[in-house]
C-alpha cells in the first residue's frame, strides 16, 4: 500500500487528516500548526529531524463539530476583552480584572472537559491508527501539540500546549491526540493567548506524532544570546536524558556559551545532575532523582559536541533569517537530532539601516529618554526624522535626506536611537553627555559610563574643537549667550521676550486661506523640519541659567547647605506650564462639583461616554463650557505627544474627562491614605484633597527657604548675601521654564498632525486608504506616492499588525550595540547597601512616604486612589493629573531633573524614580515605604 493509500480517510471522498512531515512546508501553518510547519520545513531543508506524521488541525475541527464548543469560544473571547482591557489601561488587574479571569479559567475547563468528553471519531482514528503503525509496528513516539497559534515571529507559546513523551500503541497515542487537543485550553494556554491579543475562536491544534529519540543527552539551544541580546552568541543548555527535564525547569543543566564566528567556548557552567528524564521500555517516562556525586560532574557533552552543536544552529538561523530558539537530541549510538525550531520572541530586533562606519557602535534609546516606552506610529518616526534633520542642519552636519534622518538618528522597534559612539570615543563628550544624564535618566548615565571603561570605544577625540564646530553655529545663529546675559542682568525682559517667541510660534504654524493636499503637506514637513526647533535654543538657556545658578549656590554656601535644602527652592515653581496646566484641571473639576447637574453626570457616566458626549458637544453646560476652555489652551497635548499619530485630547477628550471624574471621587479634601513620616518636610502640607492650596504652601515654603538661605549667605558677608539673593531669583524665575521648550514642540506637532490628517481625509475619499487616521501608519514618502494615486491598504493593515505587536512588548533596552547586546543585560548597576526586597532608583523628590501601590502601565483610563503611590514605567505630561492625588511616585525610567521628578517636586511628593524593573516587582495594593531623599522604595507588609 502506497503512503498515499495509507494516509487517505475512508469513506470520505478521499479527505484526508495526516499528512507526512516531509510533505509539510513553512505556508501550511493553518493546516498543521507552527511546530509541525517548521519540523515540515527543517526536514525539507535538509535538517536531522525525527521522521513522522502530522494529524492536521481540519481533524480538530472535524472532531468538535458539535460539541457545543464554538459558544464557548465566543464566550471566551468576550472575556478576554474585558481582561485584557482591565490590563491595558491601567497595567494590573484589579477586582473587576480578577473576575475576568476567574471567568476565562471557569470557560477554559468548560472547553477542556467537552472535548474529553466529544472523543475522536471513528474515521479520525482509523486514520490515525493506519499512519502509526506505517511506523513500525508498537513504535515508541512524542506525541506534540502543533496549535495555528504557536512558533510565531512575537509569540513563541513554548509550553503552552502539552507534549507526551514515548507513547507506545494505538489506543495510547488516540488518547494522548485528545489530551494534546484538551491542552489547547488550559488556563496557562488561554491567558497567554488573552495577553497576546490572540482571539480564541480562531486557534485550532494539530498533532505532531514523531519517532522518539531515546537520548543520552538532550537539551535547548538559543542561536543568539537571549539574556544579553547577543547575536553570533549560541547558548547551549544540555543534560543528560531526555530533553524535558531541560526543557521543563526540572533539572539546573550544563550551560556552554559559544562564539559561532570563532568557535570558541566562552563559558562553561556545569549542572548539579540531580535529576534526569528517561524513556522507561513499554511506554511514559520516569524521574529519577540523582544524589550528589563524590567526584565534581564532568561535562555532559564534549567539545566537539558542543562546537557541532553551535554549527548546527548556525545553518538553522542562517535558513530562516533570524536567530532560533532549538531543540536536540543525541541518541544512544551518537547521532544529533533537530526536534524543533522556533523564533526568539524576546530579543529587541536590530536596527532597521547599518552604521556607515566600521567597528563596534553603541545606541542611546531616545524614546526612553524621553519618558516613553511605547512604540511610535510611522509617521511619528518620519516627524522626529525630520525634527533631527533639523537639528542636525543647524549644527553644521552634512543632512543630504532630511526625510531619512541625519547619521546619528537609528530606528529599532519603532522607537527612536541615536548613535553614541562618538560621544564615548570624545574626551569632551566622556565628560559632559554622563553628567546631563545624571539629571535626567540616570540608568542610562551608569550606562554610558561603563561603555568608556569598553576598550572597544577607546578615546580618539581629545579636543573639543570638533565639538564646537558644531555647537558654535546653534549658539552663534540664536544668540545664546545674549539670552543668558539678559536673563541674569534683565530678567523681566527675558520673560517679556519668552513670551513673544511662544505667540510668534503659535501664528506660523497655521497655514491660512484655502490649500490642496500638497500644500498641507508642505506645511507639516516645513513646521516639522524647519520651524518648531527654533524655540528650543531661544528658551532653554534661561531654565539652564536656572539650574546653574542653583548650583552657584551650593558653591557659595560650600558645606553649610545640603541637598534637600536646595530641593525646597524648586518647588512651587511659577512659569511651569505643565503645573498650570494640572491646577487649571483641578480648577475645573471644582467648578463642575459646585454644579449639581454636571457633577452627577460625570460620577454616573464612563469616561468614554464623557468622551463622546464632550465631542458632540452634550455635556452639561457648564461643564461642557468648562472643558472646552481647557482644551483651547492645553488640547494640543496628550499622552506619548511627541508621537504625531497619538491623537490629542482637543480631538479625543476620553482621558482628561476620567481623570476629572475621579478627581470629583473626592468629596471633600481629605487625608491622604499614606502616611507621612515625622522629619518630613511634608508633614504639616496642606492634605492632597486641595493641590492649588498645596502648590501655594509649597511656594511659599521655597520662598522661606530662600530666605533663610539668602541669611546665612549674609554671615559669610554681604556680597555673598547679595549673591545669593541674586541666584535664587533667578532660579525661581527661570527654572520652571525648563517645560516650556517641549510644550512649544507639541504645539507644532499638534499643528502638523491637523495638516495630516486633513490629508487623510482626501485619501481616504480617494479609496488610497480606510480612514483618514490610517496617514499615521504611512511617512511623507508613502503620502506623496498615494497622492500621486498609488493605495496603500494593505500596508497600512501589516504596519498596524507590526505596531500592536510592538505594544506588548515591556522590556525596552536603554543601550543598544551594533550586535544585539544590551550592556545593561550584561552586568550590574552599582547597588546600595539594601535591605532584602527593598529597590534602588535616584532621590527625585525629598519625603518619606508609606502607602499602598497602584501599578499604572498607561495612564489613559487608569484609576488612581488618593494617596496611593503611583508606580509607573515613566512620565510625560500626560500623566501628570495623576499627580495631584498621588500619595508619592516610582518610575523605572528618569533622573533628579526628568519631567516627572520635576513636578513630584513641585506637588511635594516624594518621588524615586531609575528604579530598575519597578512596575515588575511591585504589584497593586503592596504597601511599600518611598523614601525619596535616599532613593529607596521598600515593601513593606501588606495593608
Amino acid at each position: 500500500m502506497s503512503s498515499q493509500e495509507r494516509n487517505r480517510q475512508p469513506g470520505t471522498g478521499g479527505r484526508t487528516y495526516v499528512v507526512p512531515l516531509d510533505r509539510i512546508r513553512a505556508g501550511m501553518l493553518a493546516e498543521v500548526g507552527g511546530k509541525a510547519a517548521n519540523l515540515g520545513e527543517l526536514l525539507a531543508a535538509g535538517f536531522p529531524v525525527p521522521s513522522g506524521f502530522c494529524l492536521k488541525t481540519a481533524a480538530y475541527r472535524h472532531s468538535l463539530a458539535s460539541t457545543g464548543l464554538e459558544d464557548v469560544l465566543e464566550a471566551l473571547d468576550a472575556a478576554a476583552k474585558s481582561t485584557s482591557g482591565q490590563q491595558s489601561m491601567s497595567g494590573q488587574r484589579d477586582t473587576s480584572g480578577q473576575r475576568a479571569t476567574a471567568e476565562l479559567n471557569s470557560l477554559a475547563a468548560r472547553a477542556r472537559s467537552l472535548i474529553r468528553e466529544a472523543g475522536i471519531p471513528p474515521d479520525v482514528v482509523a486514520e490515525l491508527r493506519s499512519s502509526y503503525l506505517a511506523l513500525g509496528g508498537d513504535a515508541p513516539v512524542a506525541v506534540r501539540s502543533s496549535a495555528t497559534a504557536e512558533d510565531l515571529p512575537f509569540a513563541s507559546f513554548a509550553g503552552q500546549q502539552d507534549t507526551f513523551l514515548n507513547v507506545v500503541g494505538v489506543d495510547n497515542v488516540v488518547d494522548a491526540v485528545s489530551r494534546c487537543w484538551a491542552s489547547l485550553w488550559t488556563d496557562r494556554a488561554v491567558s497567554y493567548r488573552t495577553t497576546n491579543g490572540i482571539s480564541h475562536s480562531t486557534v485550532t491544534l494539530a498533532v505532531v506524532v514523531q519517532q522518539m529519540i531515546d537520548s543520552a543527552a538532550a537539551g535547548v539551544m538559543f542561536t543568539a544570546n537571549p539574556v544579553t541580546g547577543r547575536r553570533r552568541e549560541a547558548v547551549i543548555d544540555a543534560s543528560p536524558g531526555l530533553g524535558e527535564a531541560v526543557v521543563s525547569g526540572a533539572v539546573n543543566p550544563d550551560q556552554y556559551i559559544v562564539d559561532v564566528q570563532t568557535r570558541s567556548i566562552l563559558k562553561r557552567t556545569l549542572g548539579d545532575r540531580r535529576v534526569e528524564i528517561r524513556s522507561v521500555p513499554g511506554g511514559g517516562t520516569e524521574r529519577i532523582e540523582a544524589t550528589l556525586p563524590d567526584n565534581p560532574p564532568q561535562q555532559c557533552l564534549s567539545d566537539s559536541r558542543i562546537q557541532e552543536l553551535a554549527l548546527l544552529g548556525q545553518r538553522v538561523e542562517e535558513h530562516y533569517s533570524a536567530p532560533q530558539d532549538t531543540e536536540w537530541a543525541i541518541d544512544k549510538t551518537g547521532t544529533l537530532w533537530l526536534t524543533q525550531a522556533r523564533p526568539i520572541t524576546t530579543l529587541y530586533p536590530l536596527f532597521t539601516r547599518k552604521p556607515g562606519t566600521p567597528g563596534e557602535h553603541a545606541f542611546l534609546n531616545f524614546s526612553l529618554a524621553q519618558g516613553l516606552t511605547r512604540p511610535l506610529t510611522p509617521m511619528g518616526l518620519a516627524g522626529i526624522r525630520l525634527i533631527a534633520s533639523c537639528v542636525a542642519r543647524t549644527a553644521g552636519f552634512d543632512v543630504p535626506h532630511p526625510r531619512s534622518g541625519p547619521s546619528p538618528y537609528y530606528e529599532a522597534g519603532q522607537r527612536i536611537f541615536f548613535d553614541l559612539t562618538s560621544v564615548v570615543r570624545s574626551r569632551v563628550g566622556r565628560s559632559i553627555v554622563p553628567r546631563v544624564f545624571d539629571i535626567m535618566e540616570a540608568r542610562s548615565a551608569a550606562l554610558i559610563r561603563g561603555l568608556t571603561e569598553d576598550p572597544r570605544f577607546s578615546i580618539t577625540n581629545k579636543t573639543p574643537l570638533k565639538l564646537l564646530r558644531h555647537v558654535a553655529p546653534v549658539v552663534g545663529r540664536y544668540r545664546v549667550p545674549e539670552t543668558a546675559l539678559r536673563g541674569l542682568f534683565r530678567p523681566d525682559a527675558a520673560m517679556d521676550r519668552v513670551g513673544k517667541l511662544s505667540r510668534h510660534l503659535r501664528d506660523s504654524l497655521e497655514l491660512s486661506g484655502a490649500a490642496t493636499s500638497r500644500e498641507r503637506l508642505g506645511h507639516a514637513e516645513q513646521i516639522l523640519g524647519r520651524q518648531i526647533f527654533a524655540t528650543v535654543p531661544q528658551i532653554l538657556p534661561l531654565p539652564a541659567l536656572g539650574f546653574g545658578m542653583l548650583l552657584m549656590v551650593r558653591k557659595l554656601l560650600g558645606p553649610d547647605v545640603a541637598y534637600n535644602e536646595l530641593q525646597t527652592v524648586i518647588r512651587g515653581l511659577p512659569n511651569n506650564v505643565t503645573t498650570e496646566m494640572d491646577l487649571e484641571l483641578w480648577s475645573l473639576a471644582a467648578e463642575i462639583r459646585e454644579d449639581p447637574e454636571a457633577a452627577d453626570y460625570f460620577r454616573t457616566h464612563s469616561a468614554g461616554d464623557l468622551g463622546a458626549a464632550c465631542v458632540a458637544g452634550t455635556l452639561p453646560p457648564r461643564a461642557q463650557s468648562g472643558v472646552e476652555k481647557f482644551l483651547a489652551a492645553y488640547g494640543h497635548r496628550a499622552v506619548a505627544e511627541i508621537d504625531l499619530g497619538m491623537p490629542r485630547w482637543s480631538e479625543d477628550p476620553t482621558h482628561i474627562l476620567g481623570v476629572v471624574a475621579n478627581y470629583l471621587r473626592l468629596e471633600s479634601p481629605g487625608r491622604r491614605e499614606g502616611r507621612l513620616e515625622r522629619g518630613s518636610p511634608h508633614q504639616d502640607a496642606p492634605t492632597p484633597g486641595d493641590p492649588d492650596r498645596q502648590f501655594e504652601h509649597a511656594t511659599r515654603e521655597a520662598e522661606k527657604q530662600v530666605t533663610r538661605l539668602v541669611a546665612r549667605a549674609r554671615t559669610k558677608s554681604p556680597v555673598h548675601a547679595a549673591l545669593v539673593k541674586t541666584a535664587l531669583d533667578r532660579t525661581r524665575r527661570f527654572a520652571g521654564l525648563r517645560e516650556l521648550p517641549k510644550y512649544n514642540l507639541v504645539l507644532g506637532l499638534a499643528a502638523a498632525r491637523r495638516q495630516l490628517l486633513v490629508v487623510g481625509e482626501d485619501l481616504a475619499r480617494d479609496g488610497r486608504i480606510d480612514a483618514p487616521e490610517d496617514i499615521f501608519f504611512l511617512d511623507f514618502d508613502d503620502v506623496d506616492l498615494a497622492l500621486s494615486g498609488r493605495s496603500f491598504q494593505s500596508t497600512v493593515v501589516q504596519r498596524r499588525e507590526a505596531y500592536q505587536q510592538e505594544l506588548r512588548r515591556r522590556h525596552i533596552p536603554r543601550v543598544l550595540l551594533s550586535d544585539g547586546t544590551e550592556p545593561e543585560a550584561t552586568g550590574h548597576l552599582a547597588a546600595k547597601d539594601l535591605s532584602p526586597g527593598a529597590l534602588a532608583g535616584s532621590p527625585a523628590s525629598a519625603g518619606v512616604v508609606t502607602a499602598r501601590a497602584r501599578v499604572i502601565m498607561d495612564p489613559v483610563g487608569a484609576h488612581l486612589e488618593p494617596g496611593e503611590i503611583l508606580v509607573a514605567p515613566s512620565t510625560d505630561p500626560g500623566w501628570t493629573p495623576l499627580f495631584l492625588t498621588a500619595g508619592g511616585l516610582v518610575m523605572e525610567m528618569g533622573g533628579p531633573n526628568s519631567h516627572g521628578a520635576v513636578v513630584a517636586r513641585e506637588y511635594g511628593i516624594p518621588a524615586v524614580v531609575g528604579v530598575p524593573d519597578a512596575t515588575l516587582r511591585l504589584e497593586t495594593g503592596q504597601a511599600i515605604t518611598v523614601d525619596g531623599a535616599a532613593g529607596t522604595v521598600v515593601p513593606a507588609a501588606e495593608a
